[in-house]
C-alpha cells in the first residue's frame, strides 16, 4: 500500500509542471481557459483521492494467544492486541495465524473510540510460518554440521595434493640420482612413512564425512516430520477501522481452528476393598494447527460446535401407489447416502452431589458446569507445540464410596472379575474412555469407562482377583441320556465351587446358563439351581453370594432337555 501511495505522489509531482508550461502556451493563445479549469478540477480530484489512500494506511499488530479452549475435535484460539490509531481509515493486519481457521467461527471485539467497519481473512501462500525453535535448532546444527564436513573435504584435497607431490618426487629421485642401497632404502622408508600417514589420515576423514552426513540425515528427518512435506502457509486476518482522532485501544480476536482436540482417560486405583475408589480423570491434548501454544492458559470443554444448534424437524411423510421405472430409462447413478463427519454424541451429566463425590485438591484446575457443557480451566500455563503428539494433563480427581462386588462366568473363564459398583455415576461429570486399573498398588490391566448407559449404577471392571478359586466341574453321576416312549431326555449336572482365600468377606455374583428352547417339540426343565434367580426368556442363572474368608461355598446346576428321539440336538 505505501508504495502505491508513492508511486500515485510521484505522478502528481511530475503533473504540476505541466501548467506553467500550458499557461505559457495559453499566452499565446494555444491553450483556452476552460481546458485550463477543467484540467485544475481534475488535478484537485486526484489529490483527495491520494490523501484517502494515505488515510487507509495498512498495519501490521501483534495479538499474543491469551487462552486456548479446546474442544474434542478442535480448539478456539483467543487472541489480545494493543492498538495506536490516527485519524481516519486504517486497516490493521493480524497474520502468522494458523492455516486451519474456520472463517465463519471468526469474531473481533474493539475496546476504544473507534469503530470496525469490516473483518476480513485470508492464507498468504507468499509467506510461510516461522519455524518453531526446536526447528530453529536442529537447522543450526545441520548447518554446522555441513560446515565441518567441508572442513574435513578440504583436507582430504590438500592430502591428495600432498599425496601425489610424494609419488613425483620418488620418481625423479628414483631416475635421476644414484643411491647407494642404504640411502635408497631411507628414501622409500621415509617415502612409505610420509604415505600411511597422508592414506590413513585421508581414509580417517572421510568416515568422519560419512558420519556427518549420516547426522545431518537424520536431522533432516527431524525436520521432515515436524513440517510435513511443505511449509504451511500463514494465515491473515484484516480489520478496517475507523477514528475521528488519534487514539489508542485494544482488540480480541477469537476463532476455531482444526487439527486440534482431546479426549478423556482415567487412572483407576483402589487401594483395597474397604476404601473408596479413587478416578484420576485426565485429558490428552494434542494439536497440528502449525502454531506452537506457548505459556497459555488451556480449558477443555466437552462441548460440541460443530453439531448444529437447530432440532430436526419431522415433515410429514408422503405415500403415494408405487410406479415401476420405464423400462427404457437407463440408470445411470446409483444414490448415495450421506454420512455425518460429526462424531457420536456422548451423553454428559451436569449435576453434582459434594456429600456422594469429594475432589482432591491436587491440580489447580476449575470446573465449571453449564446447562448441556463441562468445561476444565486449568490455572497453569501450559505449552502445547504444534506436532501432532499427546500431552496428558490431569484435570480431575475424585474420591467416591463403591459397592465392591466380584463377578464370575465358569462356563467362560474360572477368573473373578473384581467390579466397582458407583451409585449415582452421572454426578462424576465423567466421559466415555480408556481406564488403566491399578489394585493394591499394582497395574492390573486396561478397561473402559462406559457412560452411554441407561443404568443408575457405573461398574468399572478392575480385572481378575487371583485371590479367588472358581471351579465348574460335571456330576458324572447325576448327567445321563434316557429314551422313554417318542421322546428322549438328556440331563446335565455341575457342581460350581467358590474359595475365598482373602482376608475379608467379599459378594461375588455368579452366571451360568441353560439352553432356550426354540421349539415347542423341545422342553427344558430346570431341575436343581439351588437357589438361583432363572429367567427363561435369557436362560442365565445368577447366584448373589456373600462369602467369608476362608470359606468356600458351592451351588448345583441340574437340567434336563426333552426332544423327540428322531431329532439330533447338540448341547455339548
Amino acid at each position: 500500500m505505501e508504495h502505491l501511495v508513492q508511486s500515485v505522489v510521484l505522478n502528481i509531482y511530475s503533473v504540476t509542471f505541466v501548467p506553467l508550461h500550458l499557461n505559457i502556451l495559453s499566452n499565446t493563445g494555444l491553450i483556452m481557459k476552460k481546458d485550463m479549469k477543467r484540467f485544475i478540477i481534475t488535478l484537485l480530484a486526484l489529490f483527495i483521492a491520494v490523501v484517502h489512500l494515505a488515510a487507509q494506511a495498512e498495519k501490521d499488530i501483534k495479538g499474543e494467544i491469551k487462552h486456548v479452549t479446546v474442544f474434542p475435535d478442535r480448539a478456539q484460539i483467543d487472541h489480545e492486541a494493543s492498538v495506536s490509531l490516527q485519524a481516519g481509515k486504517t486497516i490493521l493486519k493480524l497474520s502468522a495465524l494458523s492455516p486451519y481457521i474456520d472463517v465463519q467461527s471468526i469474531q473481533v471485539k474493539g475496546f476504544g473510540e473507534f469503530t470496525i467497519l469490516s473483518v476480513n481473512h485470508q492464507n498468504n501462500y507468499l509467506q510461510n510460518l516461522e519455524d518453531a525453535p526446536d526447528v530453529k535448532s536442529i537447522r543450526n546444527q545441520i548447518e554446522s554440521l555441513q560446515l565441518k564436513a567441508e572442513d574435513e573435504k578440504a583436507a582430504i584435497t590438500i592430502l591428495k595434493e600432498k599425496a601425489a607431490f610424494l609419488v613425483a618426487n620418488r620418481e625423479i629421485l628414483v631416475k635421476e640420482t644414484s643411491f647407494s642401497i642404504e640411502q635408497l632404502k631411507s628414501v622409500m622408508d621415509l617415502y612409505t612413512r610420509n604415505m600411511e600417514q597422508v592414506t590413513v589420515t585421508s581414509l580417517m576423514k572421510e568416515r568422519q564425512i560419512k558420519d556427518y552426513e549420516k547426522q545431518i540425515a537424520s536431522l533432516q528427518k527431524q525436520i521432515a516430520d515436524k513440517l510435513g512435506r511443505q511449509q504451511l502457509p500463514s494465515g491473515e486476518i484484516y480489520v478496517t477501522v475507523i477514528s475521528d482522532k488519534q487514539i489508542s485501544g485494544r482488540l480480541t480476536f477469537s476463532y476455531v481452528v482444526g487439527n486440534a482436540g482431546w479426549y478423556p482417560s482415567y487412572d483407576i486405583r483402589v487401594d483395597d476393598i474397604k476404601n473408596p475408589v479413587s478416578i484420576y480423570y485426565k485429558a490428552n491434548v494434542f494439536q497440528n494447527s502449525g502454531v506452537d501454544w506457548k505459556d497459555i492458559k488451556i480449558s477443555f470443554s466437552n462441548a460440541t460446535p460443530w453439531v448444529g444448534g437447530d432440532f430436526p424437524v419431522l415433515y410429514p411423510w408422503f405415500i403415494d401407489y408405487y410406479t415401476p421405472p420405464n423400462s427404457q430409462i437407463m440408470i445411470r447413478g446409483a444414490a448415495s447416502v450421506r454420512k455425518s463427519k460429526a462424531p457420536e454424541l456422548m451423553e454428559m451429566a451436569v449435576a453434582r452431589d459434594e456429600e456422594m463425590v469429594k475432589e482432591a485438591p491436587s491440580v489447580a484446575v476449575e470446573k465449571k458446569i453449564g446447562e448441556t457443557t463441562i468445561t476444565f480451566d486449568v490455572s497453569a500455563p501450559c505449552t502445547v507445540p504444534s506436532d501432532g503428539k499427546l500431552q496428558t494433563v490431569e484435570i480431575q480427581r475424585i474420591v467416591a464410596p463403591a459397592e465392591y462386588k466380584y463377578v464370575t462366568t465358569p462356563k467362560l473363564s474360572q477368573l473373578a472379575y473384581l467390579t466397582a459398583n458407583i451409585t449415582d455415576w452421572a454426578k462424576l461429570s465423567l466421559q466415555s474412555g480408556e481406564a488403566t486399573l491399578y489394585f493394591e498398588n499394582s497395574f492390573v490391566g486396561k478397561s473402559n469407562v462406559n457412560v452411554a448407559e441407561l443404568n443408575d449404577t457405573l461398574a468399572l471392571s478392575l480385572g481378575t482377583d487371583n485371590g479367588i478359586i472358581i471351579k465348574r466341574e460335571k456330576r458324572v453321576d447325576f448327567t445321563s441320556r434316557k429314551t422313554i416312549g417318542a421322546n428322549k431326555t438328556e440331563t446335565y449336572s455341575f457342581l460350581l465351587t467358590v474359595r475365598n482365600n482373602k482376608p475379608v468377606p467379599v459378594k461375588i455374583t455368579m452366571k451360568d446358563q441353560l439352553p432356550v428352547s426354540s421349539n415347542s417339540g423341545i422342553t427344558v426343565d430346570p431341575v436343581e439351581i439351588s437357589g438361583g434367580k432363572y429367567n427363561p426368556i435369557t436362560g442365565e442363572i445368577r447366584w448373589d453370594l456373600e462369602i467369608n474368608k476362608q470359606e468356600t461355598k458351592q451351588v448345583i446346576l441340574t437340567y434336563s432337555v426333552k426332544y423327540p428321539k428322531d431329532r439330533t440336538i447338540i448341547l455339548e
